[in-house]
C-alpha cells in the first residue's frame, strides 16, 4: 500500500512540474510588445509596435538630407544615413538595454518607448 502512495505521488510531482516548466517557457519566449518612436527635430514622427510592423523602410528627411530606418523581423535598425560620421549605422539594431540610435546630424533619434516608470532599480 505504501509503494502505490510512494508511486502516486511521484507521479503528481512530476505533472507539477512538467505543467509548471511549460507555462515558464511559454510566458519567457511569447512575443513581447516593443513600441518604439521616432523622432526628428524634436518631433514623433512615428510611434511604432515592433511586434506588429510588417518589414518595411521607413524614410526621414531634415533639411534637405534622409535617412532611411529599416523594420525588419520586430526589429529597427539605421540603414541608410547622409551624415558624415554614420554613428547611427554602427548602432546596429535598437539595443534592448535603451540605448537609443542617434543621428546628431540630422537630428534624429529611434528609442524605446517607456510608460514613465522605472527601467530599473539598484
Amino acid at each position: 500500500m505504501k509503494n502505490r502512495k510512494t508511486k502516486a505521488l511521484c507521479i503528481t510531482a512530476a505533472a507539477i512540474f512538467l505543467v509548471s516548466a511549460a507555462a515558464c517557457i511559454y510566458l519567457l519566449t511569447r512575443p513581447k510588445s516593443c513600441v518604439v518612436e521616432i523622432i526628428s527635430g524634436g518631433e514623433v514622427l512615428y510611434t511604432l509596435d515592433l511586434s506588429k510592423e510588417p518589414d518595411r523602410d521607413i524614410v526621414v528627411e531634415y533639411e534637405g538630407r534622409r535617412n532611411v530606418i529599416r523594420i525588419e523581423d520586430h526589429d529597427i535598425f539605421m540603414l541608410e544615413a547622409e551624415c558624415p560620421d554614420h554613428t547611427c549605422i554602427r548602432t546596429g539594431r535598437l539595443s534592448k538595454s535603451g540605448v537609443p540610435i542617434v543621428c546628431l546630424p540630422n537630428k534624429l533619434m529611434i528609442r524605446r518607448k517607456t510608460d514613465g516608470g522605472l527601467d530599473a532599480a539598484v
